[in-house]
């Protein structure tokens, strides 16, 4: 993967979904790579904050980084236009400038938010 500048993708805004929103600074293409998520790793599940993004390593074991880059400001939406494949972000779809960019979640926080609900 070619060394993406994540500042020339993307710019933080206020969403219309959740406090702030990551969005596109320019059309982004359809399976492009978008950038890596960054940041200390996590072990425990209490280690966690708000901008903790865990993936299943191939071993099955739970791994989180606490997001410091940009990323981080990813919100989540039912019919996202981006996902991580670990902590490697790719575009789902073709992406329009000024665009919020929504990843899902998962179905544990859709589960757990419909519950609080």
């Amino acid at each position: 993967m070619s060394k993406v500048k994540l500042s020339d993708l993307f710019y933080v805004a206020a969403s219309t979904t959740h406090g702030k929103g990551l969005f596109a600074k320019r059309a982004i293409k359809e399976g492009e790579y978008l950038g890596s998520y960054r940041g200390p790793l996590c072990h425990d599940l209490e280690d966690g904050g708000p901008h903790v993004l865990w993936v299943e390593d191939e071993e099955g074991v739970w791994v989180g980084r606490d997001g410091r880059n940009i990323l981080r400001y990813l919100n989540h939406h039912h019919e996202p236009c981006a996902e991580f494949d670990g902590f490697e972000l790719f575009a789902l779809k073709n992406i329009p400038k000024d665009s919020e960019i929504f990843i899902h979640y998962g179905e544990e926080f859709v589960a757990a938010v419909t519950a609080e609900s």
